[in-house]
């Protein structure tokens, strides 16, 4: 049974990494005023958040099974406090931090509407910091996973996605300056 908690843990942090992957993905095309004719602005933001939901859904998933397992020694309180587990203090504590910005991102986008706009945008600025810290939790806690190509893959395709919409976003906030915009 704890193997199959296991592979199952494996599994669906792995399928939260690529949810998350697009969530940060349609966060930064949304934000960057992307649209097209089949994808307004309107439908991004949607997409966005329905995404959101589900890559939280999967996370908690994640997280309770890797807790559940008995495998390693891992508590709930491993989940929220970086850098104390007994198990790879380390790769679980960079997931514990990637939780943590989560957290913040999650209840600031809760309470949007009764806070600063200014305020909830300095936080959401936190998932381009939360992305690479799962990414490398993901990386250390998977240590053996390299023999397994498609992970790598995976992982790279992840990276580039995440790349080349930074690189659009760079290219069209240099445009909208250019042309006289403000943000």
């Amino acid at each position: 049974m704890s193997s199959a908690v296991w592979y199952f843990s494996r599994a669906t942090g792995l399928v939260s990494l690529v949810l998350f992957t697009s969530v940060v993905v349609l966060g930064a095309l949304g934000a960057g005023r992307f649209a097209t004719r089949g994808w307004p602005r309107f439908t991004v933001a949607a997409v966005h958040r329905n995404l959101a939901l589900t890559s939280l859904a999967f996370l908690a998933v994640h997280i309770a099974s890797a807790v559940l397992d008995g495998y390693v020694p891992l508590g709930w309180f491993d989940v929220v406090v970086p850098f104390g587990a007994g198990y790879r203090p380390l790769w679980v504590g960079l997931g514990a931090v990637a939780v943590d910005l989560l957290l913040a991102i999650v209840v600031t986008s809760l309470v949007r509407t009764r806070i600063p706009a200014r305020a909830w945008r300095a936080v959401h600025w936190l998932a381009y910091l939360c992305w690479p810290i799962a990414l490398v939790h993901g990386f250390g806690m998977a240590e053996n996973d390299s023999a397994y190509g498609w992970i790598v893959a995976l992982d790279a395709l992840c990276v580039l996605a995440v790349a080349a919409v930074a690189a659009y976003r760079a290219a069209h906030a240099r445009k909208f300056a250019a042309l006289g915009g403000t943000r």
